[in-house]
């Protein structure tokens, strides 16, 4: 089978930071794809993390959509969409999935989420150390919610991955459709017994660590209620306009490609 390309479809933003973060990780991932075997039609790679081509849409707000970015592709090679999103919730079971579905012009596949994964808690420690956390705060860690179940489970095992690479409790809070919220996680966490095994004192400064991709509406919300529920800090989000993203992240994206990309040549 030809070479698949590898679609990355983003939530999509209104914020020109947040999307240019995005854009930052897929020309990251670009530089990684061509390092593993190239990306140009007839290349002589052959790496299992190589790619025909390499495009990037949206789910919402922005533009292009997915149909639109499999259209952009030629005419008959085959893709993997890659969903940059952090949790399976609606986006991917549904949205990506029907899209998928009624794709009839190539032979297409659709990758995991990006989460949960260990390398995204190496990440989430390094933004914690860079917002001054230190041993003995109590980290709460934000995610933006869903009203699916499968995105829940996906974000409390990611706090689970976080507190083992942390060596530490963390506490989920949620920033829309689904409990504890944010604010409620934090005043908790606030509280006198929030940690039983730490000093009370030191229990009492509360750190947040923003389990977002990129800049946008969630993390200034994010931030916003940490500040009013009495957090003392909260970290930037995974990507930050304007810098290198984190060679985790883009390991990631190829990872999932190359895992889609493999159970597409069997089909």
């Amino acid at each position: 089978m030809t070479r698949p390309a590898l679609v990355a479809i983003s939530h999509g933003t209104s914020s020109l930071e947040g999307a240019s973060a995005v854009r930052g990780l897929v020309k990251a991932v670009g530089a990684r794809l061509m390092r593993g075997g190239g990306m140009l039609p007839g290349s002589a790679g052959h790496a299992a993390s190589s790619a025909a081509a390499l495009r990037l849409g949206h789910v919402d707000v922005e533009q292009p959509d997915v149909p639109a970015t499999l259209a952009s592709l030629p005419a008959g090679m085959p893709a993997v969409v890659v969903p940059l999103l952090l949790s399976a919730g609606y986006h991917v079971h549904v949205d990506l999935a029907e899209a998928v579905a009624a794709e009839r012009s190539r032979t297409i596949g659709l990758a995991g989420a990006l989460g949960p994964d260990d390398r995204l808690a190496r990440v989430l420690v390094r933004r914690l150390i860079e917002a001054g956390w230190r041993a003995g705060d109590a980290v709460v860690l934000a995610a933006a919610g869903s009203s699916d179940a499968r995105a829940v489970a996906d974000c409390a095992q990611m706090g689970e991955r976080l507190a083992r690479e942390l060596g530490a409790s963390v506490a989920i809070g949620y920033l829309s459709a689904a409990e504890p919220t944010l604010e409620e996680a934090i005043r908790r966490a606030v509280g006198p017994n929030a940690d039983p095994d730490a000093d009370p004192a030191a229990a009492r400064r509360v750190v947040v660590a923003s389990y977002l991709l990129a800049p946008g509406y969630f993390q200034d919300l994010a931030v916003a209620t940490a500040r009013e529920a009495g957090a003392a800090a909260v970290t930037e989000p995974l990507l930050r306009a304007g810098a290198l993203p984190p060679e985790e992240l883009a390991e990631l994206v190829v990872d999932r490609f190359a895992a889609a990309a493999a159970r597409l040549s069997t089909m």
